[in-house]
């Protein structure tokens, strides 16, 4: 249950098994400040047994209040690092990726190979039919560091105690905004900032003196849409990403509730818990696939609809 909670809200240490890392601190000075404060009367026993299992990181620019808020200052959580630890495997992966491509080699492999379809069908597929074939090119490195950085960060959500970091909506708001972001600087230097906000209203056959009282509701509207389009953009990634572990939380809850209410009910348990969590499991890989593919996907269409008259 805590697991899954962990994916709603930033956490600021690592849960692992706590047979992999066992606290034994030897003093209450060792103890991070705001667990003592908040348990007063607790032993170093009970906070070296609490603490069993949770890699605590370290706040060097900031302070915190629990495990999940913070305090004061700038707080690195757990979804900060893993974000960090993907950037720098897709920054490693895809410049060996084009440097062989670079050197004219043949790729060869399942790994290779599956990433190079990859990256030929988010450009054949998706940036030039939904821009065009004439600008998507330039669109291409930001739309497939954005495919695979968000397909990366959702696969991360099947690794046990980690998490997706594309989970919390900091994280699915920020990549809303890096599309806000380019809508608007592509649309400005492709019209100007006039023709820009001008390109919003689509044209209508309307007298003029309609037009004066018109126009500017329909500008004011578009606006509000424009912003509308990207936040649902945040929301939908992050909806999608919470639910599957809500599902799985859900499942596991059932199955409990059965084995408490029947006798003899473990095997009934068993199975359910085993089917179950493997089934949505499964449903869960597709749609991290599928909302990379979707966010990408809907970027491209709002950075073409910016770009291109109406």
């Amino acid at each position: 249950m805590a697991d899954s909670i962990l994916h709603i809200k930033d956490s600021y240490y690592f849960d692992v098994p706590r047979t992999f890392w066992r606290s034994h601190r030897t003093s209450l000075d060792q103890v991070p400040k705001y667990l003592t404060d908040a348990h007063p009367h607790a032993t170093l026993a009970e906070f070296n047994d609490a603490l069993t299992g949770k890699i605590l990181i370290p706040q060097p620019f900031g302070t915190l209040k629990n495990f999940y808020e913070r305090q004061s200052g700038f707080a690195i959580s757990k979804f900060m690092i893993i974000e960090l630890i993907i950037a720098a495997v897709l920054v490693f992966m895809f410049s060996r990726l084009a440097a062989r491509v670079r050197r004219g080699e043949v790729l060869r492999g399942r790994g290779w190979n599956l990433l190079e379809s990859m990256v030929v069908f988010i450009r054949n597929d998706v940036a030039r039919p939904a821009i065009g074939a004439h600008d998507a090119d330039r669109f291409l490195p930001l739309l497939w560091t954005m495919f695979f950085f968000i397909l990366t960060c959702n696969l991360f959500g099947m690794l046990p105690w980690l998490g997706a970091p594309t989970g919390t909506f900091s994280v699915t708001l920020a990549l809303a905004g890096i599309t806000f972001v380019t809508i608007l600087v592509s649309g400005v230097r492709q019209f100007g900032p006039f023709g820009f906000f001008k390109n919003l209203v689509p044209p209508m056959d309307l007298p003029w003196y309609m037009l004066i009282f018109l126009w500017p509701f329909i500008l004011i509207i578009e606006v509000f849409g424009l912003l509308i389009r990207n936040g649902v953009l945040a929301i939908r990634l992050l909806a999608n990403m919470v639910a599957g572990h809500l599902v799985l939380l859900a499942v596991l809850g059932l199955a409990f509730t059965i084995e408490a209410a029947a006798s003899h009910g473990w095997a009934i348990t068993a199975i359910i818990s085993i089917l179950g969590s493997t089934l949505f499991s499964l449903l869960e890989l597709f749609v991290a696939f599928l909302q990379a593919y979707i966010f990408t996907f809907l970027s491209a269409l709002f950075i073409g609809a910016a770009i291109h008259h109406h």
